[in-house]
């Protein structure tokens, strides 16, 4: 029974996992591909390329829905022809029925967990960074723009309540991978002195843990507000965090990490203190978790609803 019930369900999931990739990556992707064809001369070995690797992210989406789509046009054609019937008949019971497609539910559930965390992420970095690279082969391949970090700090107040402040403020205005340009940097965690930093260029220097400051100026605020020295330097060395060029390093979209690059990334988000970031971040990694079983939850329901007794064909599941 079970051998009978596993070949009648893998022939609709199948179908429905080249259906439902195959329709989303034609809305998602062909249009744009082709478009930049026209517009930008993309050429067609790369677009057919990248068209191949975003075939892997829809193929985890389609998973849950062509099991709901088997699990039903399965059980609704055997209760149909009252095969579903027979077998109670025989003393099968409706839950040991179910549990075939329970099984098959389990094995998709795997399957969407190993392509969810090993291979979509690394093809749509790939595709991302060949079309990259195919329409900007002019210029360099890594580039940041609008590097801003800003690190907080929990202060107690004389209530005892926690009061949330700005300490520092890390901008750049692009970083070509090595270093940064048109850097401001706002400085508050000194008591009663506030340091504003603006210079032409830095770099992370990894032998003493530092930045290299080149060709800027150093403007010491006092607490009331009023100038109190004003520096300018060639090169500057300033004891800041390295949290800023790792946020410029790890350039990856969140559809781009698995599991364990986006903990390692919420660790940097985490230093900067910025929430709405966290919460986003937190978000994607749960749905990255939880993804994988919602095939089982569809492969109970399409079971449950398509073991009612009915009269019509496999076309009704479909509707």
């Amino acid at each position: 029974m079970d051998r009978y019930l596993a070949s009648e369900l893998l022939a609709p999931f199948f179908f429905g996992v080249g259906a439902f990739s195959s329709i989303g990556v034609t809305i998602d992707a062909v249009f744009d591909l082709v478009r930049k064809i026209v517009e930008s001369g993309l050429p067609i070995d790369i677009a057919i390329q990248v068209f191949l690797l975003k075939f892997p992210n829809f193929i985890v989406l389609a998973f849950p829905m062509s099991t709901l789509l088997a699990t039903l046009m399965t059980y609704s054609r055997l209760s149909s022809e009252s095969e579903l019937i027979a077998l109670r008949g025989c003393g099968v019971s409706v839950y040991r029925m179910v549990l075939t497609a329970v099984m098959l539910s389990l094995v998709v559930t795997g399957m969407t967990f190993v392509f969810n965390e090993e291979i979509a992420p690394a093809a749509n970095y790939r595709a991302a960074m060949t079309l990259e690279k195919a329409l900007k082969s002019d210029k360099p391949t890594f580039k940041q723009q609008n590097i801003f970090y800003p690190e907080y700090q929990d202060v107690v107040q004389p209530d005892g309540s926690k009061n949330r402040i700005l300490t520092r403020l890390f901008y750049a205005d692009q970083f070509d991978g090595k270093r940064m340009t048109g850097l401001t940097i706002i400085d508050r965690s000194t008591k009663n002195l506030n340091q504003i930093v603006v210079s032409e260029s830095a770099q992370w220097n990894p032998s003493q843990n530092v930045w290299d400051f080149y060709n800027g100026t150093i403007y010491f605020v006092a607490a009331d507000r009023s100038y109190r020295n004003i520096v300018k330097f060639e090169h500057q060395q300033l004891q800041l965090p390295r949290t800023p060029l790792s946020l410029a390093e790890k350039s990856r979209d969140y559809g781009e990490m698995n599991i364990s690059e986006a903990l390692q990334q919420l660790d940097v988000e985490n230093l900067g203190g910025d929430r709405q970031k966290i919460r986003k971040l937190e978000v994607r990694i749960q749905q990255k978790i939880s993804l994988p079983f919602v095939c089982v939850v569809f492969g109970l329901v399409g079971a449950a609803m398509g073991s009612i007794p009915q009269r019509t064909g496999r076309g009704t599941s479909l509707s």
